[in-house]
């Protein structure tokens, strides 16, 4: 069946509807600074158009945001919808302003492919597959497969991953095959193995035992297709491997193994496939196997250096090995020839048959191999990966609650639902909640926040963090796939397949430099070739162990071997590894290159005030009424009008409220009828039969409400306290004034100066009232406030400050923010903040500090920094060690760089390359955060 492509934080049913989530906000309809007249406003509203696009090679809701930012940015656009799940857009228009191929060019130009859908039934659904690429060592081996994957029919994206040796197919099912792609890749003179297809939310591997024959095989595989929630099953009958991919909602691996066992007469016998067989493991085999082919060499290498080097300045065996056998050929030669075959042509053969491959395809490579460095560019995953504990305490309880049994099982048959015991000490298996105990858990390994968090019944844990003290016992709600943990990882991996744009000036120089090098290395053969023909140097040049076609040889070989585009195709993705890597562990998530490069480019930032600035939970401290009225009666009122809406500020108004009712543990309030929600203002809603109005000066204005002078004064009290007013009116009539409070965030106002200190300008645009607004910024030190501000209006102004020159960062969290966040250049989302502003931002902060704001910003200048300095040594190198290989030294100082020696500079300049990439895993966060007092603030 046709796989689900599945990523973080767009993990969500299939629906015949393009977005089944709500997304963001409409961008503003028409371009900035044309004027439309209400005749002209109906005729475009008559004259919008609906266009689809298929828009290949989103990998996760990142790259979503980033067409959707790319679309709305361009004039006359209504709305735009990006589905990453089936891999296409919907835009909504104006004819007038924008066309479809510009919207087409527009998406192309963010990095996907794009397509106009005219007829949507005849659009295939598209199949992915993923794949481990062995022995690729530059770009010029990278392009070399996308170029042969992309010729391939069928193909619809291919994009290969240099720095994490994997490649992601897009392909259409009924036309190609994943076996058909691993040998268009082994083609080309690659190894490659599949790692999966599809997008499959979760997976597991079984080992069956007592399996004979393949019948028995269909047979279980028949049993388990049978199960509810099972999508794919794939079979190894050598190792006895099934592979099943399920719905973590409706079933799991324990049922797996049930199932099997209960088949066939319980003669077979399930249990998890052992080894881990991820990226480690074959990237541990692939360096053993370069480490056995190492040593071999040296058994025939060695004898070849002593022949050459040592014993000819021996008399007597100088004699020896110069003594003449056969047609002029020494007993020296021979034995080098004989010692040197197995080298060349068994050892080495994969060189050959690579290059001819290569050559075959009209892409000739550079095949070098620096495996152990660029493996260590990755380990951030396989840190992350490694935090899930091997075990889990499994329990069973009867309907009351009362244990039954207790049991130690493998963590990867946990399912969802179940119930799990963790000790001291024991690392939290999935995410799930307390359901009883309390403890303390440290989540620095994912949030990198190291203050021990409080639990007790009823607050969340994620899979992987640390239970310090206390015995807990959780219900499992995200396993495999889905827990926050897999999604991280998944998160990161993304990003480092992502390209940065900076490396595609690397791509286009290597796309050219193998065959400018051949050019060069024969042209350097022919110079000196053709010098020492016609005497166009003295004979006293050439060694007395060689002629001038010798000598003409070896520089051209020593050009052709020390050419290495391998360190300029390092030089971006090993440092975007690492940096997202280093960022990841620091809690800060980066999705992609492109973010990454972006960032170091912000010179503004504009920041959400509350949940950004402040802490984000709002109490109310002050209750003024106008009118005489019983203080109970009054909050039932509002809570009963607040209580359906999702504002912070209406949430602290209820729970205020739940104090006049301490008797009730689950407060009813009375049914609140007709209620609206007027974003940017307020509610409104029929209580008791009384119109109920709750929110700012501008609801109360719109809706004719008087408000007094003694209103007027109570509320320019509060604004000055940088405190919160609500207005509240019953039947047109003011009744009341509540004060809410939202504290600052610690250390806000340091960073803040921090950053005027980086030269980066700070913005506050909030929907608050324009009083409490400039309160707040005095306090941090923001000199530029926009107050009362709908979510439209801060993208607007996000758009305003980029058309001044700026590069603009938005920081925010709610679903209010979305659209200035996807606007911005840079999106920053607190990682406490709800999903959809997670989901449009580039960057997540996870652990909700301001602080990591400036560590986003100076890891993502550090990461630039040393990618320049990775140029810098890659066109340095190829610079000097050209001409000096070509002989430029040779006439004056006759120094000449023999090809052994041209060759191990080559395999060191990448190695240097990657080492100097690999230097950012001792990135340290700015001193003046660390002397930061960073403080917890309790809300009662």
């Amino acid at each position: 069946m046709t796989a689900k492509f599945i990523s973080f934080a767009c993990i969500r049913k299939e629906s015949g509807d393009l977005s089944p989530r709500p997304h963001y906000p409409s961008m503003p309809k028409y371009p900035k600074g044309v004027r439309v007249s209400s005749d002209e406003e109906k005729f475009m509203q008559g004259s919008e158009a609906k266009a689809l696009f298929s828009v290949l090679g989103m990998t996760c809701s990142a790259c979503a945001g980033s067409v959707e930012k790319a679309v709305k940015r361009l004039p006359g656009i209504k709305e735009a919808a990006v589905d990453v799940l089936n891999n296409r857009a919907q835009v909504m228009f104006y004819p007038a302003f924008v066309n479809e191929e510009t919207i087409r060019e527009t998406i192309e130009d963010v990095g996907f492919e794009a397509t106009l859908i005219n007829d949507e039934a005849n659009e295939k659904l598209s199949q992915v597959c993923r794949i481990r690429i062995k022995g690729m060592t530059c770009t010029s081996c990278s392009s070399t497969i996308e170029s042969a994957l992309q010729a391939l029919p069928g193909v619809q994206l291919a994009r290969v991953a240099l720095a994490t040796e994997e490649a992601e197919v897009h392909y259409d099912s009924m036309i190609l095959t994943y076996n058909q792609i691993l040998e268009a890749v082994e083609n080309t003179g690659f190894e490659a193995l599949l790692i999966g297809t599809g997008g499959d939310r979760c997976k597991i591997h079984l080992q069956v035992d007592g399996v004979r024959t393949e019948s028995s095989m269909r047979i279980i595989g028949n049993s388990l297709q049978a199960l509810p929630g099972v999508q794919d099953i794939n079979f190894d009958p050598e190792l006895k491997k099934i592979s099943v991919s399920y719905q973590p909602d409706l079933t799991g691996p324990r049922n797996f193994i049930e199932i099997i066992e209960s088949t066939g007469s319980r003669r077979y016998k399930a249990k998890i496939f052992p080894g881990g067989g991820g990226r480690d493991a074959h990237r541990e085999e692939e360096i053993k196997k370069y480490r056995r082919s190492f040593l071999w060499s040296l058994v025939f290498t060695v004898p070849v250096f002593f022949l050459s080097m040592i014993f000819m300045y021996i008399p007597g065996i100088k004699h020896g090995l110069d003594t003449k056998i056969v047609n002029m050929l020494s007993i020296g030669e021979i034995l080098r020839w004989i010692l040197s075959t197995p080298v060349q042509f068994v050892i080495g053969r994969r060189f050959y048959i690579g290059s001819y491959k290569a050559l075959r395809h009209g892409s000739p490579n550079m095949d070098y191999l620096e495996v152990l460095a660029k493996g260590k560019t990755s380990e951030a995953i396989a840190k992350l990966m490694d935090l899930t504990p091997d075990t889990a305490t499994l329990l069973t309880l009867d309907s009351e609650g009362n244990l039954l049994n207790e049991e130690e099982i493998d963590s990867r048959l946990v399912q969802k639902n179940d119930v799990l015991k963790i000790i001291p000490g024991a690392k939290v298996a999935c995410d799930g909640f307390v359901i009883w105990g309390q403890s303390h858990v440290n989540e620095s390994m994912i949030t990198g926040e190291s203050r021990p968090v409080a639990k007790r019944k009823g607050d969340m844990v994620i899979g992987g963090t640390l239970n310090t003290n206390g015995v807990l016992h959780i219900k499992a709600t995200k396993v495999g796939s889905e827990s926050a943990l897999a999604q991280i990882v998944r998160l990161v991996e993304s990003a480092q397949m992502a390209k940065a744009p900076v490396q595609k000036f690397a791509d286009r120089i290597s796309k050219f430099f193998v065959p400018l090098v051949i050019i060069l290395s024969f042209s350097t053969w022919l110079a000196w070739f053709l010098s020492g023909k016609f005497n166009g140097y003295p004979k006293s040049w050439i060694p007395s162990s060689m002629d001038s076609f010798q000598l003409a040889l070896q520089f051209g070989i020593s050009v052709m071997v020390i050419a290495c585009p391998c360190a300029l195709g390092l030089a971006t993705p090993t440092a975007v590894m690492v940096g997202s890597g280093i960022g990841a562990s620091q809690g800060v998530l980066i999705k992609g290159g492109q973010a990454l490069e972006s960032t170091h480019k912000v010179n503004c930032i504009v920041f959400d005030k509350t949940g950004t600035l402040t802490v984000g939970k709002p109490v109310v401290v002050n209750t003024k009424l106008l009118k005489n009225m019983v203080l109970q009666e009054f909050y039932e009122l509002v809570a009963a009008a607040e209580v359906n809406s999702e504002h912070p500020l209406a949430k602290a108004v209820v729970e205020y409220a739940k104090k006049f009712k301490q008797d009730e543990e689950n407060p009813v309030w009375p049914e609140a009828l007709n209620f609206e929600s007027i974003t940017g203002h307020g509610v409104k809603a029929v209580v008791r039969n009384k119109e109920v109005l709750v929110g700012n000066k501008s609801l109360m204005v719109d809706h004719q409400v008087h408000i007094s002078l003694d209103a007027e004064e109570i509320l320019s009290e509060t604004e000055g306290l940088a405190q919160t007013g609500i207005l509240v009116s019953i039947d047109k009539e003011l009744v009341g004034i509540l004060a809410i409070s939202d504290p600052l965030k610690p250390g806000a106002q340091n960073v803040i100066s921090i950053l005027k200190s980086m030269k980066i300008r700070s913005i506050l645009v909030t929907g608050d009232n324009w009083g409490t607004a400039k309160a707040i910024a005095n306090e941090v030190g923001i000199d530029t406030v926009i107050a009362e501000a709908k979510p439209e209006h801060k993208s607007e102004k996000v758009k305003e400050l980029q058309a001044s020159g700026n590069v603009v960062a938005m920081v925010g969290d709610g679903i209010n923010d979305s659209p200035a966040l996807v606007a911005a250049d840079v999106g920053m989302a607190i990682g406490a903040g709800t999903d959809i502003a997670v989901e449009a931002a580039d960057i997540v902060l996870m652990k909700s500090n301001l602080e990591d704001v400036i560590t986003a910003i100076h890891l993502s200048r550090k990461t630039f920094l040393r990618i320049r300095l990775n140029y810098l040594w890659a066109f340095g190198y190829n610079v000097l060690g050209i001409p000096i290989a070509a002989g430029a030294l040779f006439p004056s100082t006759r120094f000449r760089l023999p090809p052994w020696i041209a060759g191990a500079a080559m395999a060191a300049s990448s190695v240097s390359v990657v080492c100097s990439s690999l230097l950012l895993k001792n990135y340290k966060r700015p001193k003046v955060l660390d002397a930061l007092e960073i403080r917890g603030i309790t809300v009662e």
